[in-house]
């Protein structure tokens, strides 16, 4: 476990970076939202081609992975939808639901690949943007069912099925899947460019995460915002990794589909609740406690992983 913390603690010191950054007047703050808007149109698409389109996906159990992946956050989307008359009893408010639901079903893949890419290598990073391209389209699906079912913003579902089809992260995993199944070859220089792109993103994506945080609110999470903590900390795990264990994925490739489960939510998530008629500001304050968490809980869901896997 000391070796799991010790190897994720780089990690999360670019996040800490990130959070002192976005305070000071060191960095201009009109340049976090070009960043946010760099990184998501530009680096992490790179990130996701350049891995999926090179990937040596043999040996990998990619139906039992999709079933697995797939099925648990269909099975947490569902867990959570039933706890709804337990929130409206408590007269808690279908904007605060919406942003529970989505801060336990999503999950913050560039954090994933990164501290995959520490702990696990090249495979581990493939298998890492494999299970981001399977879940993407479901978890948006949800979440924008969600939002507009419980949170009263837009419903023009043939504009969200656009933003769907046209979302930078999708095409580029459909693409990089494509290149590498037909065996497409880029030309090498412009796969070099790809590459040296790619390369930038994960420790940029870390230090946005942390300039997205909210540190205040860890201090006084509300009752709501433990629970969101619990279903994506806790719950999560256990039903992604027990769901990859019944369908035989075991070693380092169950530990890497465990840490996608474990880590902390994803940020767009609050600008679609800002969009949508969500509870923005409950959705930051949960990102932020489940960022700190995740420090303590991300090592011990690998350890119990790493110990269920050699079994």
């Amino acid at each position: 476990m000391i070796i799991v913390f010790e190897s994720i603690l780089p990690i999360f010191l670019l996040v800490l970076l990130g959070a002192w950054l976005k305070r000071t007047t060191l960095v201009d703050q009109n340049l976090w939202l070009g960043l946010e808007q760099f990184g998501y149109y530009i680096l992490f698409p790179a990130l996701l081609f350049s891995t999926l389109a090179q990937a040596d996906f043999s040996g990998m159990k990619a139906d039992a992975t999709a079933i697995a992946t797939i099925g648990s956050v269909s099975l947490m989307s569902i867990f959570v939808l039933f706890l709804w008359p337990l929130f409206r009893n408590r007269e808690v408010s279908g904007a605060s639901f919406t942003s529970v639901f989505q801060t336990a079903t999503r999950w913050n893949g560039f954090m994933a690949l990164a501290i995959t890419q520490k702990l696990y290598g090249p495979i581990g990073l493939t298998l890492t943007a494999l299970v981001m391209t399977l879940v993407i389209i479901p978890i948006n699906l949800y979440n924008v069912g969600v939002l507009v079912w419980f949170g009263g913003g837009n419903r023009d579902f043939r504009r969200f099925f656009a933003k769907i089809a046209t979302n930078p992260l999708i095409v580029a995993s459909v693409l990089g899947i494509v290149f590498n199944r037909m065996g497409i070859t880029v030309y090498g220089p412009v796969m070099t460019t790809i590459d040296m792109l790619a390369s930038a993103s994960l420790s940029l994506g870390l230090v946005m995460v942390g300039a997205g945080l909210r540190v205040s609110d860890a201090l006084k999470p509300s009752g709501s915002a433990m629970l969101a903590v619990f279903l994506k900390l806790i719950m999560m795990p256990v039903f992604m990794v027990g769901a990859s264990f019944l369908l035989g994925i075991r070693g380092d490739a169950l530990c890497v589909i465990a840490l996608g489960a474990a880590v902390p939510t994803a940020m767009n998530g609050y600008l679609l609740a800002k969009q949508m008629g969500g509870d923005a500001e409950l959705y930051a304050a949960v990102a932020t406690v489940q960022t700190v968490v995740s420090f303590f809980t991300i090592p011990l869901v690998l350890s119990v992983t790493a110990y269920v896997a050699a079994g």
